[in-house]
């Protein structure tokens, strides 16, 4: 279910939405500058490096999930538990950026709700599928890495 949602629904439906928000005219919610156009561009050249570090590492369990499955932890995936979906939000921010109106901005602000939707649904599968997964859950961020180590208390 997770699978169609995402590449029948989600994705052809917010690249047709977004191709339709970019082409409609409308007023500049901010004034670009070269600033806001370097970050945007930055933001989805990051967010595209995400993406194609982390697809080759999971393959055909992306396209095709399957019971056999294994889970994925090492490299991007033992710091973000959705580095796909990750690269993807900063792809929308940096879009929203480089077409700053209400229509490229309500593009990418369904974008990003439909991924945080996506990325839930698809855990909620992943906890079906693989029971590791949830000790994974509780170890890996969804979206952000941690830039600071987990506390652990010490008796003594």
């Amino acid at each position: 279910m997770s699978l169609l949602l995402r590449n029948v629904v989600g994705i052809p439906l917010w690249v047709v939405g977004f191709a339709l928000a970019y082409q409609t005219p409308s007023a500049m919610l901010i004034q670009p500058s070269p600033i806001t156009e370097i970050l945007g561009w930055l933001l989805v050249a990051v967010g595209c490096i995400e993406i194609l570090s982390a697809l080759p590492m999971i393959g055909w369990r992306s396209v095709m999930p399957s019971v056999r499955d294994t889970l994925a932890i090492k490299g991007i995936y033992a710091h973000v538990r959705h580095p796909i979906y990750s690269g993807a939000l900063l792809e929308f921010v940096g879009l929203a950026l480089l077409k700053p109106t209400p229509t490229g901005v309500l593009a990418c602000a369904v974008g990003i709700g439909g991924i945080i939707v996506q990325a839930r649904l698809e855990e909620l599968d992943l906890l079906q599928r693989l029971p590791a997964y949830h000790e994974y859950m509780n170890q890996v961020p969804r979206f952000l890495p941690r830039f600071r180590k987990k506390r652990t208390t010490s008796s003594g």
